[in-house]
């Protein structure tokens, strides 16, 4: 078998391999839904250096709330490093209601100058 042929079954299999981990929940951490309510929400500040230089995108951040409603722990999942900053201090001073354990879940920033 030809080397070109090799490496082109090697990337085709890696990419199935590579959507099956995607497409399986076992491997997609820190996507469960927050079910907790929130009592106060605090939008996060644009930061200048983004709007000028017209950065728009979503922050992911995985985030741990304890028991009494507090952030305990906060993750960077991803989103442009500009905006992230703004988001994960915004999301610290989230509170929701106490529960009877901790939580983890994902909470997502749109961020879009024109709005």
């Amino acid at each position: 078998m030809p080397f070109r042929t090799l490496r082109h079954w090697i990337a085709v299999g890696l990419l199935v391999a590579g959507g099956c981990v995607a497409l399986n929940p076992a491997f997609a951490q820190g996507q469960e839904e927050i079910t907790r309510k929130l009592r106060n929400k605090v939008a996060p500040s644009y930061p200048d250096l983004a709007r000028r230089m017209n950065i728009t995108g979503v922050v992911k951040i995985q985030v741990t709330i304890a028991n009494n409603g507090s952030i305990k722990n906060t993750k960077l999942i991803g989103g442009h490093p500009v905006l992230a900053n703004s988001a994960m201090e915004a999301l610290k001073k989230w509170r929701y209601e106490p529960g009877s354990e901790e939580t983890t879940g994902v909470v997502e920033f749109h961020f879009d100058p024109s709005q």
